[in-house]
C-alpha cells in the first residue's frame, strides 16, 4: 500500500513519506537532501572544520541513502537519524577533532597594547582566554559528552532529538550535558577569576 503524502504547512512533503517513497522512488531521496544537507554541513563543519566537512556532509546522506530501508519512523524524525550518522562518521575523524580543538587552544592571543580602547581589549583578551580554555576542556571530554554538547550546540537539537539521533536513554543525555556544563561552568568561573583577580 503507498503512502499518501500530505504536506506541512509550507506544502512541503512530510520527511518520512519522502523516506518511504525513496524506496520506491529513489530519487525522491533528493528533497531529503535538498532539505538538511546544509544543517548537516553545518555541524559537521563545525567539529572538524570546512576541508573535511563537504566529504563528511556528503558521505551521511550517502549513508543515509543506503540504509534508508532501515529508517524506522517510530524510532524517530529523519533530521535526527541524519545527525545520528553523521555523528557516527565523526568517531572515524574523532583525531582531527581533536587536533582541531587543541589547535585552537594553542593559537596565540594578540597583545593589546597596541589598543587606545582599554575596555574592549579587556573583553576581547577575557574572550580569547575563555575561547582557549574552552577548546582545550572540549578536546579533553569523553566521546559521549562532546557529541551531546556538541549536538545541542551546532546542531541546535532538543534532549529528546539528541537521543533519537544516538540511539541513547534521555537521562542519558540529560545526564551527560549536566556533567559538561558543569565542568565548562567550572573552566568559565576560573577564567573569571583570573581575570578578576588582575585587576587587583
Amino acid at each position: 500500500m503507498r503512502m499518501t503524502a500530505p504536506p506541512d504547512t509550507t506544502g512541503r512533503l512530510d520527511d518520512a513519506v519522502l523516506m518511504e517513497q525513496s524506496r520506491h522512488r529513489p530519487e525522491s531521496f533528493a528533497a531529503l537532501y535538498d532539505r538538511y544537507f546544509g544543517d548537516i554541513y553545518r555541524y559537521v563543519a563545525a567539529r572538524v572544520g570546512p576541508q573535511a566537512a563537504d566529504d563528511l556532509a556528503s558521505e551521511t546522506f550517502l549513508v543515509a541513502f543506503r540504509k534508508r530501508e532501515d529508517f524506522d519512523p517510530d524510532r524517530g524524525a529523519v533530521r535526527q537519524w541524519l545527525y545520528g550518522i553523521a555523528t557516527n562518521l565523526l568517531a572515524h575523524h574523532r583525531r582531527s577533532e581533536t587536533r582541531r580543538l587543541e589547535a585552537l587552544a594553542r593559537v596565540p592571543m594578540e597583545d593589546p597594547a597596541e589598543s587606545e580602547h582599554a575596555d574592549r581589549v579587556a573583553a576581547q583578551v577575557t574572550a580569547a582566554g575563555a575561547q582557549h580554555r574552552l577548546a582545550a576542556e572540549l578536546s579533553r571530554l569523553p566521546d559521549g559528552e562532546r557529541d551531546v554538547l556538541l549536538l545541542a550546540a551546532y546542531g541546535d537539537l532538543s534532549y529528546e532529538e539528541i537521543a533519537q539521533a544516538l540511539d541513547v536513554p534521555l537521562g542519558t543525555v540529560a545526564s551527560r550535558l549536566h556533567r559538561v556544563r558543569k565542568r565548562l561552568r567550572a573552566a568559565l568561573d576560573d577564567i573569571t577569576a583570573e581575570s578578576g583577580g588582575s585587576d587587583g
